[in-house]
């Protein structure tokens, strides 16, 4: 397991679009997801020990950002041949025993993945109402460990001021997670 950091955030990249299958058997795009405000796009998998680490405040936090006009999604983008947890049938499992708030969908091609610049899983990008590029950093504190209760929300305290504001914050700190398993060839 490759551990990876997130560049940093280029203010203002446009969010690319996107037509995938979700767990629901619906076919979503970039526009359906957003909110009124912006568009939270997280590169998440089932099998990612910094993803089960802060996924119980993942769903938290995107439930409340809705209140704030936020949409979000989750996209998987791994290859499931080496990791079966990653299967479209585990995805649609593990999103309805933990009643994701957000559409969580299939990125098969990884095309979606490489257009956004995706690196690791958590991978977060925060857009404003204009889809510009405003936040590109960590949820919180957490690593592969659940980080105490308590910790400063970055992710969270970051797309609450898109909302409000349209610009995300200056001082970003990069996400940190599994590299995206990228299939051979």
């Amino acid at each position: 397991m490759v551990s990876l950091q997130t560049p940093v955030c280029e203010f203002d990249r446009p969010a690319p679009d996107f037509s995938l299958l979700g767990v629901d058997g619906k076919i979503w795009t970039r526009d359906e997801c957003k909110g009124e405000k912006g568009l939270l796009v997280m590169f998440i998998c089932n099998h990612c020990p910094y993803v089960k680490a802060v996924i119980h405040r993942i769903i938290r936090d995107t439930k409340e950002l809705a209140d704030y006009g936020i949409g979000s999604v989750a996209i998987m983008s791994n290859d499931p041949t080496d990791y079966p947890e990653d299967s479209f049938e585990n995805m649609q499992r593990i999103a309805k025993e933990l009643h994701f708030p957000f559409p969580y969908l299939l990125d098969e091609t990884q095309e979606v993945a490489k257009a956004y610049g995706a690196v690791c899983t958590p991978d977060f990008f925060g857009y404003n109402a204009q889809l510009g590029l405003q936040y590109r950093g960590r949820l919180d504190e957490s690593r592969k460990e659940t980080a105490p209760e308590g910790v400063r929300r970055d992710l969270f305290e970051a797309m609450k001021q898109v909302a409000e504001t349209g610009r995300g914050p200056r001082d970003q700190i990069p996400s940190m997670g599994c590299s995206i398993k990228w299939r051979a060839g």
